[in-house]
């Protein structure tokens, strides 16, 4: 033990329990072997196990035992044969010595079966027992005509056979039986069970699901019997460190080997005890009164046997000295109750109302440990018993360490779990909860899934000074939509062509459920920020269906008028959805083939990542990530993923907004601030923001975004909000500078962020990635926002800032599903080949090719050919026609000696931009840098070809015999009747154009 100080605050790390790894050896099968009229009587009129599978049910225990039933041991012997067993129960016929004989025989061939014998008892049947050997049997009971002593030995075998995982390696804590007498173990150990399994059940109710809830019920403390003074030492001195309490006889066997009973063993036992933990209770039995002082006078808490409610003062003595009961604070001069604390939450709650002298008593003695330990709160017991207390001015740092536990624990614990949604539990550290019984729905799941990964990966909690989190969730289940839709008889009207808007209204004017809106209200005790009100419908994000974007999100601002605010969150939960029933989500279930009233809506209820800056709400960034970048630069390559990051929520991305676009792994060498042209052109110059004021979200319309304002970039920096993210264009130097500070426009460059160190957004980028295509395995696509703190660029900062990782799905959007075998086409069939290709997929709606002609090519008349090439743009978008564009050198360079010197606007309909390199004109390849921006918007191919050096081929014999639609000196214009076919591999960076198959 160690003693508190305050550094144990800032390294307290708590490892959940793994309740799952708990009792792996279960008994299933058991074999009877009894004689017919036994086996009757033991099982009154036949139903054993139909009476433990009840016990079962009752305790909320799962996998109760099957029986088979042998009447003789030559059957028994033909069934051990023929199946597996856990556990033998025997009950011995007129010769009770043939039952021990067989026992030592079936030890011989079937070691690892327990062994026992259940005999009514009489002073006849306990002489003839005591003259056998009972080398293959493992323990004998005591037939009272009870079935829960049928449950007792199956769970007194189960604890013995998972205690030494359990207790070691686990943590589960123990009480150990010291007794001898068969009849009296027999009559006490169901009663123990019994009540142990109850307090269990009563505890696993504080978890936050059913499954948790049974999880739970594994970690209750296991019971161990020992019948003689060594066997008690020995299982002491194994399993000391997790001993709950010591219930014993006094009078027993020194050892196995002698049948002389030691008069005062039960009384040595417990000095054996107090010598090793003075604070380790010890309840001793004795049917000898003159016991009682002696017990007293070792330390203990002596019962009677003789009483007729000894099992009610066990059940007592248990209840307060092994920590089952409610945590009693007393006055420890006194002994007086000053207060009662029945569960964790009432803990953390009064943990700084008892008062010094209390609390220092208790934690001074393991009550408070003890207390806990018998809940299987583990990971808090453990971290407050391993410090020693000596001082009562230690009082103050206790209550912390107590407090900063609970905290911890119960964070850890709503971490990676869909809790069900508990008005009187809903407190600040729950993190996900669902209310209803439906689906949690694709984005749901999503989360969910996202929780999980979270929760593996203890990094996530301190990532170079940020936590990884996701924000606080509550799902309401698809069963609310179906009652929602039902109550209201909604369906008719939703599913006919009414105009979206009447649709809204409809809904809008739709009730929810009342026992919903309690529960909604409820949930704004705890939550205190705005809320996105998110589609979760069974389709949406599933891996070969992608359905994101199809339905809508509203965001609404927090209020403190709570009707109001309850209001607002009505509506949008209402307007969500309405939006399965507009007409691009009906038009886009027809063409997924999939039918409308199938669909079923949950909805994802999450609190906005961001900060009020002046009255508008929003997170320093937002971002997406992909694992896979089909458009690699310089050193880039396609596995080290790419993401897009921008101030402001995430509907500027989602709008193809000029989002910073950078690789994880390169995050220094971002091309759109490579130059001062491409800072000053290619990056943002607005955000989006929530209002604050209620009047902006009143009134619901078909669009989502019909509360989210437009906010300038200079006007935003004057709050102070983009401290980080932007840098300053001095006029009058020609130059950015990376900070905020001082006049000048604004540019967000991330340059604090990507090249200073000042918040790890790339190696957290790249952590996301990494991990979530693991976990998925496949490729994915995350979406993300972030808090950076004020002082994050400070030494002495404690935290840098948060990073709320909002969704994951796979990439399988049907354009990127692609064909390796393709790309293997004969160049016979083909018209293109590279091997220097960006992008990814395969394009089949393009039958138009525009190409410069070699032959007749001059970079003298690049700036004519640029001129030339618009018009015809202009007129192919007008025709709605997209087109490959083949020429030399670079496309888009301002040195017009290097390339065409088009703009983006002069080249916007083509699909497949193809960089080829001519005899005599060979420029190092631009790889689209130019306009790359608009590339990875718009997913336009980029092909590089130097046929001369082996790297790919252009067909241009092909194209010249093909009639031209245009035709001038420099270019040519050619259109096919079929389309052609434009594969791409952006991970092995190949490329092919095959002609038209018609």
């Amino acid at each position: 033990m160690k003693n508190i100080d305050a550094a144990a605050f800032k390294t307290l790390y708590l490892k959940d329990t793994e309740f799952q790894n708990l009792m792996q050896k279960r008994i299933f099968n058991v074999l009877l072997i009894a004689t017919p009229y036994d086996a009757f009587m033991l099982e009154d009129d036949g139903r054993v196990e139909e009476q433990v599978y009840f016990e079962y049910v009752k305790l909320n225990l799962s996998s109760p035992p099957r029986f088979a039933k042998a009447a003789t041991y030559e059957e028994a012997y033909r069934m051990l044969e023929e199946k597996d067993f856990d556990l033998i129960i025997a009950m011995p016929g007129v010769d009770i010595s043939e039952t021990f004989t067989e026992a030592i025989k079936i030890d011989s061939l079937y070691p690892h079966i327990p062994f026992v014998v259940l005999t009514p008892f009489s002073k006849e049947v306990r002489r003839a027992i005591s003259d056998e050997d009972l080398r293959g049997v493992d323990y004998v009971f005591s037939w009272l005509g009870n079935v829960d002593l049928i449950l007792a030995i199956i769970k007194l075998i189960e604890d013995k056979m998972n205690a030494e995982n359990d207790i070691l390696d686990v943590g589960v804590q123990c009480i150990i039986l010291v007794e001898d007498s068969i009849r009296f173990y027999s009559a006490i150990l169901p009663h123990l069970f019994k009540f142990l399994l109850k307090q269990s059940m009563r505890f696993s109710e504080e978890a936050l699901n059913e499954h948790e809830q049974m999880l739970r019920m594994r970690g209750r403390p296991k019971v161990l019997l020992a019948r003689d003074y060594a066997e008690a030492c020995a299982l002491y001195d194994k399993y000391g460190g997790n001993v709950l309490g010591i219930i014993s006889d006094v009078r027993f066997p020194a050892h196995n080997a002698t049948k002389e009973k030691d008069p005062m063993a039960g009384l040595r036992f417990a000095r054996y005890v107090y010598e090793h933990d003075p604070y380790t209770p010890v309840i001793i039995e004795s049917a000898e009164a003159h016991n009682r002082s002696l017990a007293m006078r070792v330390g203990g808490i002596f019962l009677d046997k003789t009483s007729k409610t000894l099992p009610q003062d066990l059940r007592t003595a248990i209840l307060d000295n092994f920590g089952f009961g409610d945590f009693v604070v007393r006055d420890p001069a006194t002994g007086h109750e000053i207060m009662r604390i029945s569960n964790l939450k009432g803990l953390q709650k009064n943990i700084f109302n008892i008062p010094a002298d209390s609390l220092f008593y208790h934690c001074s003695v393991n009550d408070v440990s003890r207390w806990l330990y018998s809940r299987a709160l583990f990971p808090i017991a453990d971290a407050i018993k391993k410090y020693r207390f000596t001082e009562m001015s230690e009082a103050p740092a206790v209550r912390q360490l107590i407090f900063e536990c609970i905290v911890k624990y119960r964070r850890m614990k709503n971490r990676g779990v869909v809790a069900i949604f508990q008005k009187d539990r809903f407190d600040k550290y729950s993190n996900f909860a669902r209310i209803g019984e439906g689906s949690l729905g694709g984005k749901g799941r999503g989360l969910a899934f996202i929780d999980q990964i979270i929760k593996r990966n203890p990094i996530c909690e301190n990532f170079d000074g940020v936590e990884i989190t996701i924000p606080r969730t509550i799902v309401l289940c698809t069963d609310i939509f179906d009652q929602f839709m039902e109550d209201n008889n909604l369906y008719p009207f939703a599913l006919s062509d009414r105009p979206d808007s009447e649709i809204l209204d409809r809904f809008l004017q739709a009730s929810l459920p009342d026992w919903l809106l309690d529960n909604l209200s409820a949930l704004y005790e705890v939550v205190d920020k705005p809320l996105a009100v998110r589609s979760s419908s069974l389709l949406e994000d599933s891996h070969y269906q992608p359905f994101a974007g199809v339905y809508s999100t509203y965001m609404i601002p927090h209020l403190q008028d709570r009707d109001k605010q309850l209001r607002l969150l009505c509506d949008a939960i209402k307007s969500v959805y309405a939006s399965v029933f507009f007409a691009d989500s009906k038009a886009y279930m027809n063409a997924t083939s999939n039918v409308i009233d199938q669909e079923k809506m949950a909805i994802i209820l999450q609190e906005v990542a961001g900060d009020d800056h002046d009255g508008y709400y929003y997170p320093s960034f937002s971002g997406v990530g992909r694992s896979l970048n089909y458009y690699p630069i310089n050193d880039e390559v396609a596995e080290d993923g790419v993401a897009e990051v921008a101030v402001g929520l995430g509907k500027y991305i989602v709008d193809g907004g000029m989002a910073l676009r950078f690789a994880p792994n390169h995050p220094n060498k971002v091309l759109q601030t490579s130059t001062l042209d491409l800072a000053l052109r290619d990056t943002q110059t607005y955000l989006f923001a929530l209002p604050s004021d209620v009047e902006a979200s009143e009134h619901f319309t078909v669009d989502d975004g019909f509360n989210i304002k437009k906010l300038p970039v200079n006007d935003a920096a004057r709050s102070g909000a983009l401290k980080f993210m932007a840098s300053t264009y001095n006029a009058y130097d020609g130059r950015i500078v990376d900070n905020d500070l001082g006049a000048g426009r604004k540019v967000i460059t991330f340059a604090n962020v990507l090249s200073h160190g000042v918040f790890p957004l790339a190696p957290i980028v790249e952590f996301m990635l990494r991990t979530g295509q693991y976990e998925m395995g496949r490729p994915v696509e995350i979406e993300f926002a972030g808090n950076i703190a004020p002082d994050a660029n400070s030494s002495s900062a404690e935290k840098k800032g948060t990073i709320y990782w909002l969704q994951i799905r796979p990439i399988v959007d049907k354009k990127e599903m692609l064909d390796d075998s393709i790309l293997n086409l004969p160049d016979k069939e083909l018209i293109l080949r590279s091997d220097t290709a960006l992008g990814h997929g395969v394009m089949d709606n393009v039958c138009t090719v525009v190409y410069v002609k070699p032959s007749t090519f001059d970079s003298a008349r690049n700036e004519e050919l640029a001129r030339e090439i618009e018009d015809i743009n202009k007129r192919l978008i007008a025709e709605g026609r997209p087109y490959i564009l083949i020429g030399p050198g670079r496309w888009g360079s301002s040195d017009h000696a290097l390339g065409i010197p088009v703009k983006w606007p002069q080249i916007a309909g083509a699909r497949l931009i193809v960089e080829a390199a001519l005899p005599g004109y060979r420029i190092e390849p631009s790889q689209g840098t130019h306009f790359f921006q608009n590339l990875t918007s718009f997913g336009v191919g980029y092909f590089t070809i130097d046929q001369e050096n082996g790297h790919g081929f252009c067909n241009y014999e092909f194209l010249d015999d093909t009639p031209a639609e245009y035709e001038s000196d420099a270019l040519r214009i050619v259109r096919y009747n079929d389309p052609l076919m434009i594969a791409i591999n952006g991970r092995k960076s190949a490329g092919i154009v095959a002609k038209p198959q018609p």
